[in-house]
């Protein structure tokens, strides 16, 4: 079992509520503690959204609460009216993501069964506050995460874990059970690398230098995972296609294979190069003379589709070989895109590569 920073915050959280709570000599301080494990966001920015939220959240509740407790005391239908308003009032407002702290503030001080109502419904929501606050300071201030070196580090394993596979798939050395279960993690790892990059987006730079070199890595990240998209999409379209794959003529075959061969290294050294171990202007791309270009390559696919009709060849198919061919063009032109972007971003800011990427990636 792994244990992340989000889990050892929440701890935190719930004690720094707690301790804050019992100081403040506040009754029933275990609504501290479970405000603050609503309050507990992955990122900084996230975390000043929630607060915004749940301090509304808490108003809400506590007004609603007040006024049902006032007209018609604690009974328990009362309660279960002013939880029916409650959830009318915030999802009017669009707040469902702290819907579940108004509804906790709404139980806490409608319990109450003394007569000093206005003063324990104030109290319950100064307790409920403290929850909300002490998780925000935990969240600025303890292990603040640092999203671009884990969403680096996600693309970088795995788009290593995709050319492993493509290599496998194009040479027809896979199990088609077993790609068919890779596949499957592939998708959920790419909707992870995309949950990665929304926390960086996400996270703020108050120093405009930092701000301008963000905004271009964000440009580098986003075709890093769209490049990354489209090779798993050609690994779908191998695995999908692969009886057509292996009755191709034995010379369109090996053709295929060296130029995925081709581009997969250049992914891998795209890669490197961000993290500053291959110099910027390096490029295996220009430097082979013997590679086929695109469009002879397309004029190859013709003219083996016109020997095939004269051959009377059936088993040869043009239509699905196309979807192959197209996804490989694709994944090529997002690759040359992706290396313009990181020798651009090399060349202005290639002395601020992260020295956590020096460390790991050697």
């Amino acid at each position: 079992m792994k244990l992340g920073a989000r889990v050892f915050k929440t701890g935190v959280a719930i004690v720094l509520a707690l301790f804050i709570a019992e100081l403040l000599e506040l009754p029933s301080p275990v609504f501290a503690g479970i405000a603050a494990i609503f309050a507990i966001q992955p990122s900084i920015y996230r975390s000043y959204q929630t607060i915004v939220e749940q301090v509304q959240a808490n108003i809400i509740g506590a007004t609603i609460a007040v006024i049902f407790g006032l007209l018609f005391s604690h009974h328990v239908v009362a309660i279960g009216i002013a939880v029916i308003v409650a959830i009318g009032i915030m999802l009017k407002f669009k707040l469902e993501k702290s819907l579940s702290l108004a509804l906790v503030t709404v139980v806490a001080i409608m319990e109450f069964q003394g007569d000093d109502f206005l003063t324990f419904g104030l109290i319950r929501f100064v307790t409920i506050l403290v929850g909300v606050l002490a998780a925000f300071v935990v969240n600025l201030f303890f292990l603040p995460p640092k999203y671009e070196v884990k969403l680096f580090r996600k693309i970088y394993f795995l788009q290593d874990d995709i050319i492993r596979w493509t290599r496998l798939a194009v040479r027809q050395a896979s199990e088609h059970t077993s790609t068919k279960e890779a596949l499957s993690k592939f998708k959920s790892r790419m909707q992870r690398v995309d949950t990665l990059y929304d926390f960086y987006k996400e996270e703020r730079n108050y120093l405009k230098n930092k701000k301008y070199v963000k905004a271009r890595k964000l440009v580098v990240y986003r075709q890093m995972i769209t490049t990354s998209k489209k090779s798993l999409e050609l690994l779908h379209r191998l695995h999908n296609h692969e009886n057509e794959l292996a009755q191709l003529p034995t010379q369109f075959h090996l053709m295929i294979q060296e130029r995925l061969d081709f581009l997969l290294t250049y992914h891998e050294q795209l890669l490197l190069k961000y993290t500053g171990k291959l110099k910027p202007e390096h490029s295996e791309w220009s430097k082979n003379i013997d590679y086929v270009q695109r469009n002879e390559l397309m004029e190859i696919f013709i003219k083996q589709i016109s020997y095939a009709h004269e051959e009377g060849d059936t088993e040869f198919s043009s239509y699905h070989l196309l979807y192959i061919l197209s996804r490989i063009l694709d994944y090529e032109e997002n690759l040359e895109h992706l290396d313009t972007l990181i020798v651009s971003y090399q060349t202005h800011h290639g002395q601020e590569i992260n020295v956590e990427f020096e460390e790991e990636f050697i």
